[in-house]
């Protein structure tokens, strides 16, 4: 019973872990992304327009318009996993609180037992 419990406090600390790891990338992407906007927002609407089809303004566009789908990303699946972290947690107590009057009861059966005789 300690052995699962263990298992899922560690399977939890991991969950959580990410999900943290996932929110702290968001502030190093939000500063990059705007970098990126500064850099592409800088340039007259005429060579913005004028770029060519692979060219580098062309690329920082297609850039600028996945971030943010990226940073929702980041923060969304962060949040997910640190409440499936706890959701672990919680089932595992629910476990242990299910599993102790089921042990309790069979200790105390085996006293009356031994008491019998």
């Amino acid at each position: 019973m300690m052995m699962l419990m263990v298992v899922l406090v560690l399977i939890a600390m991991a969950y959580v872990f990410q999900g943290i790891s996932m929110h702290n990338q968001v502030a190093i992407e939000e500063e990059n992304f705007n970098q990126l906007q500064t850099t592409y927002w800088v340039q007259d609407k005429e060579t913005r327009d004028a770029a060519e089809t692979d060219s580098v303004l062309a690329r920082d566009l297609v850039r600028l318009q996945q971030y943010p789908s990226q940073l929702l990303f980041l923060k969304l699946v962060g949040v997910g996993k640190i409440l499936t972290g706890i959701f672990i947690v919680l089932f595992g107590i629910l476990i242990a609180l299910i599993s102790m009057p089921m042990r309790l009861g069979m200790i105390m059966s085996e006293n009356e037992e031994k008491n019998q005789t």
